[in-house]
């Protein structure tokens, strides 16, 4: 029975999508069976495994109006061991033709639970914003990894993003919990990096990664040949990192922080 985790922060920018795909395809390579459903209406983790956003027949977006079953929308084997239920700018229409629909905010969940059965994980890429997609991914999911960016204002957001998941908590879906707080965009060159680390390790404490991740030049040039970072360049520090995140994902981490030398952050 699949564990459902949403990436999800309320704040854009974070690495969200990155987290997505790559840590999706590093569990498919340690032979887990992995689905992702794309939530976002950029449709950037679509893109991102290699599939046309543009030129989709069936999508999340006729998922959730229910036009097609999530069986009818899956495309399989975008890589070995990973699916994917893809989505494009169409999926904007759905929050205002869902409106008045009843148990709108069940939508995805019902949708998924079909699945859940055929893998290991299934991984939710929810829109950077407070709506009805991202209700419905909370609503639909076991836990939530969140992404933040090691900058300026990294926790702008995430007290609001807490105070939704109480929320969500009360009445929608009481189970759901952070499963882990991920350290995005790191650059040990500034004392900026190091001083977020610490802020955000003070405020989630143990629920923070080991694992954290550098900028990388390798890791944002991987969406746009729509490949994750383990296949675009397997070797790179970008695709060792989010192998990494993937064993500590599965309890195999060591749980020991680890420094990283200037030099492989390029």
């Amino acid at each position: 029975m699949a564990k459902i985790i949403c990436i999800c922060n309320q704040k854009g920018g974070t690495g969200k999508t990155t987290t997505t795909v790559n840590l999706s395809a590093a569990l498919a390579e340690l032979n887990k069976k992995v689905l992702i459903a794309d939530v976002d209406p950029q449709g950037n983790s679509t893109s991102g495994v290699g599939v046309n956003k543009n030129e989709l027949d069936r999508s999340v977006y006729e998922v959730l109006l229910h036009k097609c079953s999530s069986e009818e929308a899956l495309i399989r084997n975008v890589y070995p061991n990973l699916d994917i239920i893809p989505c494009n700018i169409d999926l904007t229409g759905a929050e205002i033709e869902l409106v008045g629909v009843l148990a709108r905010e069940n939508r995805l969940k019902k949708a998924l639970e079909p699945l859940r059965g055929n893998y290991d994980y299934v991984f939710i890429d929810s829109p950077p914003s407070l709506g009805l997609l991202t209700l419905n991914s909370l609503v639909a999911s076991d836990g939530i990894i969140v992404p933040i960016q090691c900058e300026f204002y990294a926790l702008e957001g995430v007290s609001q993003l807490m105070n939704t998941l109480a929320l969500i908590r009360d009445g929608l879906n009481p189970e759901i919990d952070i499963e882990g707080v991920l350290l995005t965009m790191a650059d040990f060159r500034t004392n900026l990096t190091t001083e977020v680390i610490n802020e955000i390790r003070g405020y989630f404490k143990e629920k923070v990664y080991d694992t954290v991740i550098p900028r990388n030049i390798r890791l944002s040039e991987a969406p746009s040949h729509g490949q994750p970072i383990t296949f675009y360049d397997t070797h790179s520090i970008g695709a060792q990192r989010y192998r990494q995140l993937a064993k500590e994902v599965l309890g195999e981490g060591q749980h020991l922080l680890k420094s990283l030398e200037i030099n492989s952050l390029q």
